[in-house]
């Protein structure tokens, strides 16, 4: 059986405890804080948390037979994990994720740098977190990631930020040959371009799937609806491209 990985981003609570209903239906799989998130220093660069993750994977005598799941910063990581160490990846689940650096909305990263001056910047930051979990049905694990959000704090978010949009993979993904579910939640409050689509066309038999009532975060979403893409992900391989709404 493979390893299950999941791998956080920046929103949801910006650490692994996003991860409770995946970990409850796949008890066995890892979902480490990256640093940076809690506790250490955030890394520059996409590779940077991928080294760091193969090594504390390699530590636990994991070093073959990965699934990476992920979803944002998460994401990227999986991505580029799986072309840079192909042979370690037995598959991939990525979640609101582009190949090349993302268009944001002006303000977006001086809202991060003012939220942590405190006051009412933070609290008007820490509103946008709580509306960024609208779609998530659970009130105590909404608690809990607004909790995460108050420890990790903006500034960790605004340098996740920096670097999920140095992150560019579009002369390398051709090169992916590990089976590919994508996942998009199609009513991200944030209304993203449809990055997920552009890895799709690009990764000849990939899976995309396309969830309503999900937006940012279709892990803790549409939870039922990613561990049957996981369970999938996990026993099976794919030949062909599918789309699904």
């Amino acid at each position: 059986m493979p390893q299950l990985v999941l791998i956080h981003g920046p929103g949801a609570g910006g650490c692994a405890a996003s991860y409770r209903y995946q970990m409850q239906r796949f008890p066995d799989a890892l979902a480490p804080d990256l640093p940076g998130h809690l506790e250490g220093e955030s890394f520059e660069d996409v590779a940077g948390y991928t080294h760091w993750l193969r090594d504390w994977l390699h530590q636990r005598g994991h070093t073959g037979g990965l699934v990476l799941a992920g979803f944002t910063l998460g994401a990227c990581v999986a991505l580029d994990y799986a072309l840079t160490w192909p042979d370690e990846v037995d598959g991939l689940l990525l979640m609101t994720v582009a190949m090349r650096p993302k268009e944001r909305a002006p303000g977006s990263l001086d809202f991060r740098l003012n939220a942590a001056k405190g006051g009412e910047p933070m609290q008007k930051w820490l509103d946008a977190m709580e509306h960024m979990l609208l779609f998530v049905d659970d009130p105590d694990l909404c608690d809990e990631l607004m909790e995460c959000h108050k420890k990790v704090g903006p500034i960790s978010q605004h340098n996740d930020l920096l670097t999920i949009d140095r992150f560019d993979a579009r002369d390398r993904i051709h090169k992916l040959k590990v089976p590919l579910t994508l996942v998009r939640g199609v009513d991200d409050p944030m209304q993203p371009d449809e990055y997920e689509l552009e890895i799709h066309e690009a990764v000849p038999g990939s899976r995309y799937i396309k969830l309503e009532r999900a937006g940012h975060f279709p892990h803790c979403e549409r939870p039922d609806d990613v561990n049957a893409a996981l369970a999938e992900l996990l026993t099976t391989e794919r030949t062909e491209n599918t789309e699904e709404i």
